[in-house]
């Protein structure tokens, strides 16, 4: 009989955690979480970082993503977590990883995490979203009746197949917002601009349900896609605005600071 094979050992133990904002820019916001995943830990082993790994017969690298948006969705506040089995200075593994990554998947911020759980620090996300072709005052009436909607049903298809769900608790924030254009960039060509601050809840609702509910509330229909950007994540104020979720971390010690 052969040898029984042995796990790998000698992995060093987590000695250090940092968390991590990025952004999915441009075309690569086409990107899946799986993708992204992959070429992260591409650039990770490129940059040299000295990620840790889980033990096993199939270690992984240390890291834990919070919340990633939909793909297809731009975004200026994503999350991940990273246990180092080193310590580095997040100024360092930002210019770092910021180097190896493609143009449009940019690392923007790092911390030490100085405890807590990153994603029971994510509870609403703030979403823009352009409507090209819409008339800014057809978006404003939209929203009016949706604001004064105390129920939104919306249809969505899932693996399971359609299903119905009552949106309108998941939006604490919604608003018409005036477009502002260079003097080079103005043309004849309307594009409505919503803002939207939505809770995350199970089953997440995304733009595209709050568009849907648009259209249920008051026959909106955009005649071309619209573009999706998440602006923010983190915990809600009693005034429905968002906290940083890194900055309890940056307040307990500074970002240029070895743990």
């Amino acid at each position: 009989m052969g040898k029984k094979k042995q796990p790998p050992g000698g992995q060093a133990p987590v000695v250090q955690r940092v968390r991590v904002r990025y952004a999915k820019r441009g075309p690569l916001r086409f990107t899946s979480h799986r993708d992204f995943a992959r070429a992260f830990e591409r650039a990770l082993r490129r940059a040299g970082v000295p990620i840790a790994y889980s033990q096993g017969f199939t270690p992984h690298p240390k890291i834990s993503y919070a919340s990633a948006a939909p793909t297809g969705v731009a975004s200026e506040a994503e999350y991940l977590e990273l246990g180092l089995q080193a310590p580095m200075l997040p100024a360092e593994l930002v210019k770092a990883l910021d180097e190896v990554l493609s143009p449009g998947l940019d690392v923007l911020d790092a911390v030490v995490a100085e405890g807590g759980n990153l994603p029971d620090r994510i509870e609403a996300s703030r979403w823009r979203v352009e409507l090209p072709q819409v008339e800014p005052a057809a978006l404003a009436a939209a929203v009016a009746a949706f604001a004064a909607a105390e129920e939104i049903s919306v249809e969505r298809l899932t693996k399971q197949g359609k299903r119905i769900l009552d949106i309108r608790p998941a939006v604490i924030k919604i608003t018409s917002v005036p477009p502002v254009a260079a003097p080079s960039e103005v043309t004849d060509v309307p594009c409505a601009i919503l803002e939207c601050v939505v809770r995350q809840v199970t089953p997440s609702v995304r733009p595209d349900d709050v568009l849907s509910g648009l259209r249920v509330v008051a026959g909106l229909a955009p005649p071309v896609p619209p573009r999706a950007t998440r602006l923010a994540q983190g915990q809600l104020t009693a005034q429905g605005e968002i906290v940083d979720p890194l900055a309890a971390d940056r307040a307990g010690r500074p970002t240029d600071r070895v743990g």
